[in-house]
């Protein structure tokens, strides 16, 4: 719990307004059409499905820079891409990435390069280039994005809305993941420097805890796909507000994965609320899914995840004793 002796920061305040992004989302939606899929693009071929999802590293790139060291953001920019393809039962197949720069380096691209690399074999997808473009005075320092391609048969496409008593099983993060780095940040420079010494688990310093990559849920499609799968939620930005993805209903989750211990550390240094925890980071759980109960232990068993919760009639998310 946080101290109220102290002001407690907001995402919002830190710099990310979080219902005013979705405001300006559904605003560029609204002006394009509507969009086949939620956290993929889907494009009928014939038989199957080819999906596209397109996602950055954020502000995670300026805690690199503060330490010189971009040698995990490529893991991170392929994992946020990934990871929303899993989200709609799709099998990613092959990335491109962004690199937007100020004034080109071989020391950071190559580091930038070896992280890709690495998220491409984690992820068992495929790289095919991508571009760099140097844009003094359009971008500060430097900018990476991406854009991930999928296939699927159209019966292995969640149909995206979870049913009335089906269980949640979660998947655990490996931390902050890279949303709600600008509160982290915030919180963590209040009085410390990135390059302080890291008081928890074993980081040499509070910006490599930071910078743990993304963890890739590729690994989790087949076991999905043997299951009937409704709907799968990757828990990025809005925290665990990413459930209500998969439907109105009421989501009850009463056994989530503990918070890493970076969590506690910002939620003190920032005297950030547990509701405010819980709207914008992941809190320990990276990946849900719904489907029924019969499924739901058998598919927790052979992978690494757990029954967190279930879903009930209502509209909203419940969980750590909050309600979102």
């Amino acid at each position: 719990m946080t101290d109220d002796s102290e002001e407690g920061l907001t995402y919002a305040e830190a710099g990310v307004d979080i219902e005013a992004s979705e405001a300006a989302t559904a605003a560029l939606m609204g002006a394009v059409g509507e969009f086949e899929g939620d956290y993929a693009g889907l494009l009928d071929i014939g038989d199957r499905y080819l999906a596209l999802a397109t996602d950055g590293v954020g502000t995670k790139l300026l805690v690199a820079e503060a330490l010189g060291d971009y040698s995990t953001v490529g893991i991170d920019c392929i994992a946020m891409n990934v990871n929303d393809l899993v989200a709609a039962g799709v099998t990613p197949v092959a990335f491109v990435d962004y690199l937007a720069v100020d004034d080109p380096d071989e020391t950071f691209a190559e580091q930038v390069g070896e992280g890709l690399d690495a998220g491409a074999k984690r992820a068992d997808v495929h790289l095919l280039g991508g571009e760099t473009a140097v844009m003094p005075e359009v971008v500060t320092g430097l900018d990476l994005a991406g854009t991930c391609a999928g296939l699927a048969a159209k019966d292995e496409v969640f149909d995206g809305e979870a049913r009335e008593g089906d269980a949640l099983v979660g998947w655990r993060s490996s931390g902050i993941h890279s949303n709600g780095l600008t509160l982290a940040r915030e919180a963590t420079t209040r009085d410390h420097d990135y390059t302080d010494a890291c008081p928890f688990g074993d980081y040499d310093t509070l910006g490599e805890a930071l910078l743990e990559p993304t963890r890739i849920y590729t690994d989790l499609l087949p076991h999905l796909h043997a299951a009937d799968t409704h709907a799968a939620a990757h828990v990025t930005g809005g925290g665990w507000t990413n459930l209500s993805r998969m439907g109105a209903f009421r989501y009850v989750v009463e056994d989530p994965f503990d918070p890493q211990a970076v969590f506690g550390f910002v939620q003190r240094e920032g005297a950030v609320s547990d509701e405010e925890m819980y709207r914008t980071f992941n809190m320990g759980t990276g990946f849900v899914a719904a489907m029924p109960e019969a499924d739901a232990e058998r598919v927790a068993a052979e992978t690494d995840g757990r029954v967190v919760g279930r879903v009930e009639a209502g509209e909203s998310v419940d969980v750590a004793g909050l309600s979102l």
